[in-house]
C-alpha cells in the first residue's frame, strides 16, 4: 500500500521498489527536539518510528528496571520455576533440549550457565539438523531420561511437539517448554509450557525471542531459590552477567527491538563490551571486531558464525562456545565455527544461484509468494536463501531441499504477511507433515507429491491477508548530499539505537550523486566513489550486488548521476575514520 508522492520521484528503482518518505508527525518531531534537546534529525526519526512523547525518554535510555516484566505474569511460569528449583535443590539432573540456530544456542547456553552457577547438574542436547530435524524427538528425550535426567527444559522449541512430549510424559519424564513460536489452541502434554504466544496467554510480550523468555525463566527460578533459602552459604548468581548472550539471540532472531527487547539488547551490548564471555570474545577476535560491538556486529558478524555449526557442521558447537569459560578451548571452537561459516557461504551461493534461476525462469504469476525447490540442496542454508530471495524480490519466499519422497523447507516473509500462521494452517489441513514458526519465518516438511498443493494453499492464505496490491516500498528518512554524510551525523543517530527489526537503522537517500568510480571487490560487492553537487567525495558499497540489475547498472554508469539509498557506517582504517554508504537501492536521477 502506498501513500503520497514517491520520494525524489522514484516510482520504480533499480530493485523494483517505490521510494517513500517515512511517516511521522512533523510537529511531534519538533517537540522532541525542543523538549529533549535532540538534534532535529533524531526527532524526525523518532516520530517516524511511532515513538510517543511520553515514551521518548525510555526509548532513548531503555533500562531493565523500567521495562523488565514480572516473569510470573506468564502462564505456567510459577509451575515451571518451582519444578526446576525443586530439581536444583534435590540434586536432580536437569536436561536442556535446545535448537541449532542462534536463538536456540543462546537460550540453552544462558540456561546452562545459570543452572550450573546455582549448583545443578546439567545435560544439554542440541539436535542434528539433518539426522533429527527441528524440535524435541522422543528418542533423544528418552536417552536423557536413561542418563538420569528427571526434568527436561526445551528452549526455542516444543510448542507443537505433540507426539514426542506425549511419549515423554508416558515415560514419566517431566518436560518444561520455554518457547516463543506461534501456538495452537491445543497444547502438548508438557509439565509446564511458558510461551507469551500461547493462544490463552494475555501477556503483552509476545515479541520476545526465546532467549528473552528464557531470561525471564532464569529470573523466576533464581527468585524461587532465593526465597527458599537455597543461597544461604552459597553465592547467588546475577543473571545480568549473561545479558550479552541474551542480546545476541534477540538480535539474531529478528524480533522487534521494542519495549523489553530494547532494554535487553542495550544492556547486553554494554556487558559484551566488557569481554567477559570467553566464547564471544574468541568469536569477536576471529571475526576481526576491533570496535565496541553494536547490533550490526551481533546480527551480521557474530550471529552467522554461531549459526554455522548448526547449518553445515557440528550442531552443538554454537551452544558449547557460548557456554565455555576456557579461553583456549573457546579460541579453537571459534576457529572451527569461522571455517564452517566460510563453507556455509560457498554452499549458500550455489543454492541461491539455482533458486534465482528457478524464480526468473518461469512467468511471474503475480502471487505474493515465491517457492523454489531443488534436489539435495543443503537443509542448513535454505533459510538464508529464502531470506535472500525475499530481499531480492520483496515477496515472501519458501525454499525446499528435496531428498527422496519429501522436502525440508524454510520460509521468510515481509512485513504485514504472517507466514507462520499460514504454515500452521497448511499443517492442520494435512498438506504438510510438520510445520510452524512465527510471522516472519517458518519451517516445514512436505511430501514431494504435495508440493503443488502446498504452493497453492500458501499463496491463497497470504493473498487473503493482503489489503491491497503488494507493492515493494523502500522507506527513507530523508535526503542528504555527500557533504552531509559525516561522522558527526553517525554519532548523532546512535542515540536511536540499537537498530534491528521494529527499529530500522535510519536510511537516507544520497541525492544526485555522480558516480566517479565503480568496480567489483570481494565476493561480488560493488564498490563506489561518489561525488556530491559541491564536489565532496563519499565511499559507498553495495554488498552481493555485482550480478543484480542494480549492480550492473551502477558498474556501467561511471560519470552519471544517481540517487542512492542506504545506511551510513563509520569506516575505520589505520587510525582514520571516514563515512561509507551501504547501498540498498539506487535510481537514476532525472
Amino acid at each position: 500500500m502506498t501513500t503520497g508522492p514517491a520520494f525524489l520521484g522514484v516510482e520504480r528503482s533499480l530493485t523494483g521498489r517505490r521510494w517513500q518518505e517515512s511517516g511521522g508527525d512533523s510537529r511531534l518531531a519538533l517537540t522532541f527536539s525542543q523538549r529533549l534537546g535532540l538534534p532535529e534529525v533524531v526527532g524526525r526519526v523518532l516520530a517516524a518510528r511511532g515513538v510517543g512523547l511520553a515514551d521518548a525518554e525510555t526509548f532513548l535510555a531503555p533500562t531493565l528496571r523500567a521495562l523488565l516484566p514480572d516473569p510470573f505474569h506468564l502462564k505456567d511460569m510459577d509451575k515451571a520455576a518451582r519444578r526446576i528449583a525443586r530439581a536444583v535443590q534435590g540434586g536432580e539432573a536437569i536436561g536442556i533440549f535446545g535448537d541449532y540456530d542462534v536463538d536456540g544456542a543462546t537460550s540453552s547456553a544462558l540456561l546452562a550457565r545459570f543452572l550450573r552457577a546455582a549448583g545443578a547438574t546439567v545435560q544439554v542436547h542440541i539436535p542434528d539438523r539433518i539426522a533429527e530435524g527441528y524440535g524435541p524427538n522422543l528418542p533423544a528425550l528418552l536417552r536423557l531420561k536413561d542418563a538420569g535426567v528427571g526434568v527436561v527444559v526445551t528452549v526455542d522449541c516444543g510448542t507443537t511437539a505433540y507426539e514426542p512430549l506425549k511419549g515423554a510424559a508416558e515415560a514419566g519424564l517431566d518436560v518444561v517448554v520455554v518457547d516463543h513460536h506461534e501456538a495452537e489452541p491445543d497444547l502438548p502434554a508438557a509439565f509446564a509450557l511458558v510461551n507469551p504466544n500461547r493462544v490463552d496467554e494475555d501477556s503483552p510480550h509476545g515479541h520476545l525471542a526465546a532467549v528473552g523468555v528464557t531470561f525471564l525463566l532464569v529470573v523466576a527460578v533464581n527468585r524461587v531459590l532465593k526465597d527458599s533459602g537455597w543461597y544461604q552459604g552459597r553465592a547467588m548468581p546475577d543473571p545480568l552477567q549473561w545479558l550479552d548472550v541474551v542480546a545476541l539471540g534477540t538480535v539474531c532472531d529478528v524480533v522487534p527491538l521494542k519495549g523489553v527487547n530494547r532494554a535487553l539488547v542495550t544492556q547486553g551490548l554494554k556487558v559484551m563490551a566488557k569481554r567477559a564471555n570467553a566464547g564471544l570474545t574468541a568469536l569477536s577476535d576471529i571475526a576481526g571486531i576491533r570496535e565496541r560491538p553494536d547490533a550490526y556486529h551481533l546480527g551480521y558478524v557474530l550471529g552467522p558464525r554461531v549459526n554455522a555449526g548448526g547449518r553445515v557442521g557440528e550442531a552443538p558447537l554454537g551452544h558449547t562456545l557460548l557456554a565455555c569459560d576456557d579461553p583456549l578451548e573457546a579460541a579453537e571452537m571459534a576457529r572451527r565455527l569461522d571455517g564452517y561459516n566460510r563453507e556455509r557461504q560457498e554452499i549458500e551461493a550455489a543454492v541461491l544461484l539455482e533458486a534465482i534461476e528457478q524464480v526468473e525462469g518461469r512467468p511471474d504469476d503475480g502471487l505474493p509468494l515465491l517457492v523454489a525447490a531443488g534436489e539435495n540442496w543443503h537443509p542448513g542454508v535454505i533459510g538464508i536463501v529464502a531470506g535472500r530471495l525475499k530481499e531480492r524480490y520483496a515477496r515472501p519466499a519458501c525454499v525446499i531441499a528435496l531428498e527422496g519422497g519429501e522436502g525440508k523447507g524454510s520460509g521468510r516473509s515481509v512485513a504485514g504477511l504472517d507466514l507462520g500462521a499460514a504454515i500452521i494452517a497448511a499443517r492442520q489441513a494435512g498438506i504438510l507433515k510438520a510445520g510452524g514458526g512465527h510471522a516472519m519465518a517458518a519451517g516445514f516438511t512436505v511430501a514431494r507429491e504435495r508440493l503443488a498443493d502446498f504452493k497453492t494453499f500458501l499463496a491463497e492464505r497470504l493473498q487473503a491477508q493482503l489489503t491491497g496490491e503488494l507493492v515493494p516500498v523502500l522507506e527513507l528518512d530523508g535526503a542528504l548530499d555527500c557533504a552531509g554524510c559525516t561522522t558527526d551525523l553517525i554519532e548523532t543517530l546512535k542515540q536511536i539505537g540499537p537498530f534491528g527489526a521494529g527499529n530500522a537503522e535510519p536510511r537516507f537517500a544520497v541525492s544526485a550523486a555522480r558516480i566517479v568510480k565503480a568496480d567489483v571487490v570481494g565476493q561480488g560487492h560493488v564498490r563506489l566513489i561518489l561525488a556530491g553537487q559541491g564536489g565532496q567525495r563519499l565511499k559507498a558499497i553495495a554488498f552481493r550486488a555485482a550480478d543484480s540489475d542494480m549492480g550492473l547498472a551502477l558498474l556501467r554508469s561511471a560519470g552519471q548521476t544517481f540517487h542512492l539509498a542506504g545506511t551510513l557506517r563509520a569506516d575505520s582504517w589505520q587510525g582514520t575514520t571516514s563515512v561509507q554508504l551501504v547501498v540498498d537501492d539506487a535510481a537514476p536521477a532525472r
